[in-house]
C-alpha cells in the first residue's frame, strides 16, 4: 500500500512562492495497491487535476482506467478538481464515486455534477465520455473486494463528513479530516441563568464518548492522516466550531491511539511554507511525539506501508 498526497491544502487553492514547498492544491490522496493493480482516490480537490494529468502521461488515452473515488464530504475544496480530472473525458474510464448521504435533497450525482453546467463550465455532466456511478456511503464496514476492507466513521464537521479506515494485507491507513474535537454543547458556566447541572454533565459525557469513539476508530493505524488546520491558540481564540482541528490535539489523539505515523493535513490557506516549517520544528520532534512519527504532509509526498 503506497499513499501519495496530490493536494494537502484546506479551504481554497493557494498557489504561489509562499506555498511552493508544501503545495497549494486542495485535498486529494491516492492509495496504490501495486500487487493487485488497484487504485483508490480520496477526495477530489484541485490536486485531482495533477493526478489526472499524471495518469494521462503515464498510460495515455488508450488504456482503460477503472478506479474508485471516496469523498469525505462535498464542500467545494474537496470536489472542485473533478471537472478538471482528465480521465472523465475518455470513454474507457470507469469511475465509482462514493460519498456520504446528507440531509440535503440533492443526490450525490447532482451535487458533483452541479459544477458541470454551462453556468460554470463548458461541458455538462451528461456530455462526459466516462462511465460514472455514484454510490451513497454511511457509517459502517464494507468489503471492497481484493481483501480490502473499509470502515467509515462520522466526524465532527458542519456538513456530514466521513473518516475512512482502509485495511489491506495487515496494513491500516486512516483519514480523520475535516473534523474537530467533539465539545460539550450545553452551558457549563454555573453563573449563567441557562445553566443546568445535569445537562452540563451529560454534555461532557457525550463529548468524551464521541472523542473516544473516534480515537478507537484510528487506533493502531500505520498511517493516520488527520486534520491540523489550526494551532491551539488559533482554535481557542476564534475558530472553535469551524470543523477543523488544532495541530496539538491531532498529535495527542494519535499518541493516545498508538498510531505509528501521523500526517498532519488540510493546511490552512494562510499558512506559508516558512510557518509550516516553524510548526514542524516546534511540534514534530520525536522527543515530544514519542513512538508516533509526526510530520506535515506535502504535495507529492509518498508513504509506503
Amino acid at each position: 500500500m503506497i499513499v501519495k498526497f496530490w493536494g494537502v491544502r484546506g479551504s481554497i487553492p493557494t498557489p504561489g512562492i509562499d506555498t511552493a514547498k508544501y503545495g497549494g492544491n486542495t485535498v486529494c490522496i491516492e492509495i496504490k495497491f501495486a500487487d493487485i493493480q488497484r487504485r483508490i482516490i480520496i477526495d477530489a480537490g484541485s490536486g485531482l487535476r495533477l493526478l489526472g494529468n499524471h495518469l494521462m502521461a503515464k498510460y495515455g488515452a488508450s488504456r482503460a482506467l477503472k478506479t474508485d473515488i471516496f469523498l469525505t464530504h462535498t464542500h467545494l475544496d474537496h470536489i472542485l478538481g473533478f471537472p478538471f480530472f482528465a480521465p472523465i473525458f475518455l470513454p474507457n474510464t470507469r469511475l465509482k464515486i462514493y460519498g456520504p448521504v446528507t440531509c440535503e435533497t440533492e443526490s450525490l450525482e447532482t451535487v458533483m455534477g452541479g459544477q458541470l453546467s454551462y453556468r460554470y463550465f463548458p461541458i455538462r455532466q451528461q456530455e462526459l465520455a466516462a462511465q460514472i456511478d455514484y454510490l451513497n456511503l454511511t457509517e459502517g464496514c464494507f468489503d471492497l473486494g481484493d481483501d480490502i476492507r473499509l470502515t467509515t466513521k462520522y466526524l465532527n464537521h458542519p456538513l456530514l463528513c466521513l473518516g475512512f479506515r482502509f485495511e489491506y494485507n495487515g496494513n491500516v491507513c486512516c483519514t480523520a479530516y475535516d473534523t474537530e474535537p467533539f465539545q460539550n454543547l450545553f452551558v457549563t458556566d454555573a453563573q449563567d441563568p441557562a445553566f443546568d447541572a445535569i445537562m452540563a454533565h451529560q454534555g461532557e459525557v457525550v463529548a468524551k464518548e464521541e472523542n473516544d469513539r473516534l480515537e478507537a476508530f484510528f487506533a493502531g493505524a500505520d498511517l493516520l492522516i488527520h486534520d491540523a488546520q489550526y494551532t491551539q491558540q488559533e482554535y481557542e481564540s476564534s475558530r472553535r466550531g469551524w470543523g477543523h482541528s488544532p495541530v496539538e490535539y491531532a498529535i495527542k489523539a494519535a499518541q493516545r491511539s498508538n498510531v505509528k505515523r501521523l500526517a498532519l493535513f488540510h493546511h490552512d490557506p494562510l499558512r506559508t511554507d516558512t510557518q509550516l516549517d516553524e510548526l514542524a520544528k516546534l511540534r514534530c520532534q520525536r522527543r515530544q511525539t514519542g513512538d508516533t512519527d509526526v510530520f506535515f504532509a506535502w504535495e507529492g509526498m509518498q508513504v509506503e506501508l
